[in-house]
C-alpha cells in the first residue's frame, strides 16, 4: 500500500520550516528568504523606498517559488504559522493548475517552538486520517 506523502510547513515571510509526516522520522529542513533586515536597510540607504519594495517583491516571489517546488512532491500539505505569508502562498498556489490535485490546508497558529510545530503536524495528520 502506498502511503500518501504529507508535509507540514510552519512559515512566515522570511523562514519556512518543513516537517514531513511519516511513520519513520525524517530530517526537517528550512528555506530562508533572501530579503533580510540588512538587505532592507541597504535598499533604503540612498536608493529609495521604491527600489526596496521592488527588491522585496522579487525576493518574496523567489522564496514562494522555492516552497512551491517542494510542495509539488506531496499529496497533502499543511501550511501554518502566525503571519499572512501562508495565505499569500496558498493564494499563489490556487492560481497554478499544477497544485489542483494537492490537498492544501491553512491553519493560523501562534509562534511555536520546534517541538510544538512537530506535535502540531503529527496531531493534524493523525486527526486528518481519522476523518
Amino acid at each position: 500500500m502506498n502511503q500518501i506523502k504529507k508535509i507540514g510547513i510552519f512559515m512566515d515571510h522570511s523562514n519556512a520550516h518543513f516537517m514531513e509526516y511519516s511513520d519513520f522520522p525524517k530530517p526537517h529542513f528550512n528555506i530562508v528568504s533572501k530579503f533580510t533586515h540588512l538587505v532592507k536597510e541597504q535598499s533604503l540607504s540612498g536608493k529609495g523606498e521604491n527600489l526596496m519594495h521592488q527588491k522585496e517583491q522579487h525576493q518574496q516571489h523567489e522564496y514562494y517559488n522555492k516552497i512551491s517546488d517542494i510542495i509539488r512532491n506531496y499529496e497533502s500539505v499543511l501550511l501554518f504559522g502566525p503571519t499572512e505569508a501562508k495565505i499569500e502562498l496558498y493564494n499563489l498556489l490556487q492560481t497554478n493548475h499544477l497544485f489542483n490535485n494537492i490537498e492544501i490546508t491553512v491553519e493560523n497558529t501562534d509562534k511555536m517552538t520546534d517541538n510544538q510545530q512537530h506535535a502540531f503536524v503529527n496531531e493534524f495528520f493523525k486527526n486528518h486520517l481519522l476523518n
